[in-house]
């Protein structure tokens, strides 16, 4: 993605955040012309000091992506777990914003295989599902095995070991994450990729669109 394209979307999601918690208007889309082949799902995360202030995203239902964006900054708002503590217009300056493009999810049978860093992770199992996006791995500095325990544990409520399954249905994903560039501090207008990989290819993708919160945590 290049640069003028990472700074317009930065820049629209911290104007929508701006404007819906000021009960203005929503900033128009900006025409970022033809949309990315990879483009599979969009996340907004918010932070405030480190501090996680939401975090919702959705994987490609047929969206532009800078209307994605939009909508996932203003549904990052809304996270169900701070609906005792949201985010006020107060603190809107000292936000940094990260917005993770997604790669199409594809389904794997050998979920073990994934690359920390590199994949994100998507399961469900009768209903229940759980993500989370590839730069957690690093973040959290989780392997493999982990990574999958985990988002069975803490995200979809599951049994540690429900990856393995057969009736668990795994998907990985990559991610091209845009951050504001630290050094014009939380409110700039200037974001960089940290860390893009070509996903690998693997099976089918499921149908449909998943608005979950807690990629992140």
């Amino acid at each position: 993605m290049d640069e003028t394209r990472r700074h317009a979307l930065l820049a629209l999601a911290r104007d929508t955040i701006l404007a819906h918690l000021s009960g203005a208007a929503l900033p128009p889309l900006p025409d970022l012309g033809p949309e990315p082949q990879e483009y599979g799902g969009v996340f907004v995360t918010l932070r405030n000091a480190h501090r996680l202030r939401g975090c919702i995203g959705e994987f490609r239902s047929g969206h532009q992506l800078a209307d994605a964006v939009q909508r996932m900054a203003v549904a990052a708002l809304s996270d169900p777990r701070f609906t005792r503590d949201p985010v006020t217009l107060r603190e809107v300056p000292s936000l940094s914003i990260e917005i993770s493009v997604l790669s199409p999810m594809q389904r794997t049978h050998t979920p073990e295989l994934l690359q920390p860093g590199v994949h994100g992770v998507y399961l469900r199992h009768h209903g229940r599902g759980g993500c989370f996006l590839p730069q957690v791995a690093t973040e959290q500095g989780w392997g493999a095995l982990e990574m999958l325990s985990y988002c069975c544990t803490h995200k979809a409520g599951l049994a540690p070991d429900a990856w393995k399954d057969p009736e668990t249905e795994v998907y990985l994903f990559t991610a091209e994450v845009l951050q504001e560039d630290e050094s014009s501090g939380p409110g700039g207008k200037s974001g960089r990729p940290a860390r893009r990989r070509e996903r690998e290819d693997a099976f089918e993708a499921p149908a449909g669109t998943v608005v979950t919160p807690s990629a992140t945590r």
